[in-house]
């Protein structure tokens, strides 16, 4: 049974986006490795940019800064 885990800062990913990411996710996992669809798991977690930094800042500080 694969378990694919995405997270994506939360900025507003709309339902039918998720539903693109698991769609896709899915279904690069029966193309590539020939995996059965109904027991592919593919969960999204939000994370929000105060809780995720890159290069010693949160993505809050660098979107300020315009990075």
């Amino acid at each position: 049974m694969p378990y694919v885990n995405i997270r994506i800062t939360r900025e507003g990913a709309t339902p039918a986006q998720k539903a693109a990411l698991i769609q896709g996710a899915t279904q690069l996992l029966v193309d590539v490795l020939g995996k059965n669809p109904q027991t592919t798991v593919v969960v999204i977690d939000e994370v929000d940019t105060d809780n995720w930094g890159i290069g010693g800042e949160s993505i809050t500080e660098r979107r300020k800064q315009g990075k």
